[in-house]
């Protein structure tokens, strides 16, 4: 599963905002920026929605256990 610091590494590589990926995800800024920072917890289904926004927008996430990713 995306974890909060490959989030923002993948979201600096496409060169995205907070608000970039938040909107893209249906998901709220201000809850993205707190996750990101480690200060509150995200459900799962919207760490999905973040993940599959950056799939789509090219970024490789491996599953746990196939291989390294980038």
């Amino acid at each position: 599963m995306l974890t909060a610091a490959l989030c923002r590494a993948a979201r600096a590589g496409l060169g995205w905002t907070q608000r970039e990926l938040a909107g893209r995800a249906g998901a709220s800024r201000v809850a993205l920026a707190d996750w990101e920072r480690g200060h509150s917890r995200m459900q799962a289904r919207i760490i999905l929605r973040f993940q599959a926004a950056l799939e789509a927008a090219g970024v490789p996430l491996l599953p746990p256990g196939e291989g390294e990713g980038p």
